[in-house]
């Protein structure tokens, strides 16, 4: 499992490791019952604090995308496929949302964007 951070990123190192892990599962490369690296093990490859990795697994877990067994470690939990569809439902809204400000940036009217968006989505 290769997880980069960017530590000059205004995203916080552990949401970074969230979203990586979110992205290896939707992609399908992290399947159900894999087992993540443990928190020590993470946190020495990546150079971090074993808590922010902690904190990252924990946000996986209440989110439903693992489940932690004790003593045995951290396994991606049964593929959830509305959640996984929601989970890139918001990532496509982000990416829009950042398109429209860009548009906007540039002056360009919202009905232009809007035809923008019909023309390109006509293929």
């Amino acid at each position: 499992m290769k997880i980069i951070i960017n530590t000059s990123s205004m995203v916080p190192i552990y949401e970074q490791i969230v979203d990586r892990i979110k992205a290896l599962i939707r992609d399908g490369k992290l399947k159900e019952n894999d087992i993540l690296p443990s928190v020590r093990t993470l946190s020495k490859e990546l150079k971090i604090s074993a808590l922010t990795v902690k904190k990252a697994y924990d946000n996986l877990e209440s989110e439903g995308f693992t489940v932690t067994v004790h003593g045995k470690g951290t396994y991606v939990a049964a593929a959830n496929a509305e959640l996984l569809l929601e989970e890139q439902k918001k990532e496509l809204e982000a990416d829009l949302e950042r398109a429209i400000q860009k548009g906007r940036n540039c002056g360009i009217s919202d009905e232009d964007i809007r035809s923008l968006f019909e023309l390109i989505l006509e293929g």
